[in-house]
């Protein structure tokens, strides 16, 4: 990571501040997309990068985010696709306000950011892209949308690496459990008491760097607590002759 760029969207909370103080340490240099302005530019200012106030949900931002970083350090060449946000709601208490306010963070933000991020990976010739997933994208959750939309996210991550492979870009998935952040503290003890583990924020940040340092594209990794990131592999489908 030394002397890399790198764009962490949701970085001003989480994983994504954890990602980004690892990579700063590294002699990274880091852009942070957030929402939250006091916690974005508070983290910025500790690594030394820059926060740029995004709502990934809209993909204006996404571009001029791109366009900031480029103005800011003169290349891009790591994208943290990381900004996310629990379900709104579930199929009992359904509205289509909710629904969406789920899936335009969580998919939608992610596939903006994406498309922003392209043009200058592609003049360069290289970039690796990862993009945050979840368990709950390879099982199942009682957080309906949050897992339709990680589901959708590791489509998206096998399905668009063959066609970036060309232009030199990576993209890979990763698939943390539980971890301590923010969002669950207010469970962290009852999660606790069920004999849950929590992994820490730390843990997947270093998940993130080994994927996006690798050689792997297409990749789907698994982060839980205690244990070793490992690659995930496709299931196999055969396919059927008419």
């Amino acid at each position: 990571m030394t002397g890399a760029v790198t764009l962490i969207t949701g970085g001003a909370s989480g994983i994504g501040a954890a990602t980004a103080r690892r990579f700063h340490r590294a002699g990274g240099r880091v852009v942070i997309a957030d929402r939250d302005t006091a916690a974005g530019e508070a983290v910025a200012a500790e690594v030394g990068g820059l926060f740029v106030p995004t709502d990934v949900g809209e993909p204006a931002d996404n571009t001029r985010t791109v366009t900031a970083t480029l103005e800011a350090f003169g290349r891009l060449d790591n994208v943290v696709l990381n900004a996310a946000v629990p379900g709104r709601c579930g199929l009992h208490d359904f509205t289509v306000e909710r629904y969406r306010y789920t899936l335009r963070t969580n998919l939608d933000g992610v596939v903006y950011g994406l498309h922003a991020c392209l043009p200058p990976l592609r003049r360069q010739g290289h970039g690796s892209i990862a993009v945050m997933a979840s368990i709950a994208g390879l099982t199942g959750s009682p957080d309906l949308f949050y897992a339709a939309g990680k589901h959708a996210l590791i489509g998206l991550t096998r399905s668009a690496a063959p066609a970036l492979a060309a232009d030199g870009i990576r993209i890979n998935a990763l698939c943390p459990g539980l971890v301590d952040t923010p969002v669950l503290a207010p469970y962290r003890q009852a999660l606790r008491n069920r004999g849950l583990h929590l992994a820490h924020p730390d843990a997947v940040a270093a998940a993130v760097e080994t994927v996006l340092a690798g050689p792997g594209t297409g990749q789907v990794w698994a982060v839980q607590a205690g244990q070793h990131a490992t690659v995930v592999p496709a299931p196999e489908v055969p396919l059927m002759a008419d």
